[in-house]
């Protein structure tokens, strides 16, 4: 099952991989290469920003 779209504010990437147990699962106990990437190198393209509240 996947997991839902990443709220404004959140890493695509980073909200998939922590909500959608079958990526890691895949993996079968071997080093996930994006999130190793994101560890060292930080978001690899623009985190959307949360809408302004104060409208």
């Amino acid at each position: 099952m996947a997991a839902k779209p990443a709220p404004p504010g959140e890493c695509p990437q980073c909200w998939a991989h922590a909500h959608d147990k079958s990526i890691h699962k895949a993996l079968k106990g071997e080093q996930c290469q994006p999130c190793l990437d994101h560890m060292n190198n930080g978001h690899p393209f623009l985190v959307p920003k949360k809408p302004s509240s104060w409208w």
